[in-house]
């Protein structure tokens, strides 16, 4: 589904990503974990073309078998819920007007898109299901962050994407919300749609994400099954402090 090699990206003199290569087969729930500064978000952004890579004659990125894309043909095929998504979105648009949005790729509802009846209904659905139906005519500005990210799901959805990207989609929630949020999720990977959770936290890693690609700085360091990966030793080496590890029923902790 995803093939890069050889990608570098360079902020003010300094590279973000360093030579990165990866592989994410279709089918595979997977998450991407990593210390702050790894590069995980910026590899999201070069998956969905928001950033590009320095240009290098072996440099390979070939994306649902494509090696070129129209952005906004792309971003059909691909859900996205993020922190900066979130800012974006945090208006005085409805919650309605922002899922509907997603038909467009646009942040909330303009005088040149014509919505359809079957996109509210797919929007109604989908609000629906995520238990936020109720807050169709709400402002974005005054939901709770919970509320704003199920929102966010919901919007990510509405055109049925091949691929959910998640970027620390519970980070700021409570106890109770980041559960009812998951639970969710875990509802859509096992509807058959791809799951990348970009994570600092093994605790957002749902059971049926079985593949983790660990980063530091700007490289992949591990790439491989959970249970393999996911150890105090790896981990500790990673984040270069001594980490702890637990797991039950699939679900996995980690403290230091």
């Amino acid at each position: 589904m995803i093939h890069l090699k050889h990608i570098t990206v360079r902020r003010q003199g300094k590279d973000i990503l360093d030579d990165l290569s990866l592989d994410i087969e279709q089918g595979m729930h997977i998450a991407i974990i990593g210390p702050n500064g790894a590069g995980k978000s910026t590899l999201v952004q070069v998956i969905t073309k928001e950033m590009h890579p320095i240009y290098r004659e072996d440099l390979e990125m070939t994306i649902f078998g494509k090696t070129r894309w129209n952005v906004f043909q792309l971003r059909k095929k691909l859900g996205i819920v993020s922190d900066r998504l979130t800012d974006l979105c945090n208006s005085t648009y409805s919650a309605s007007d922002i899922v509907l949005s997603g038909f467009f790729s646009s942040i909330g509802i303009t005088f040149n898109h014509q919505v359809t009846q079957p996109m509210i209904e797919k929007s109604l659905e989908l609000m629906e299901f995520m238990g936020v139906d109720h807050l169709w005519d709400r402002q974005m500005n005054r939901l709770s962050s919970g509320e704003a990210r199920r929102v966010l799901i919901a919007r990510a959805l509405v055109h049925e994407p091949a691929t959910l990207i998640l970027d620390e989609p519970v980070s700021n929630l409570d106890l109770k919300t980041q559960r009812q949020f998951k639970e969710r999720i875990r509802t859509i990977a096992r509807g058959g749609k791809n799951i990348i959770l970009v994570t600092h936290d093994l605790a957002e890693i749902i059971p049926e994400i079985e593949h983790v690609i660990i980063m530091k700085e700007g490289k992949v360091f591990a790439s491989g099954k959970k249970e393999e990966l996911l150890t105090k030793e790896l981990l500790s080496e990673v984040y270069e402090t001594e980490i702890y590890v637990d797991q039950h029923d699939g679900w996995f902790k980690a403290w230091c």
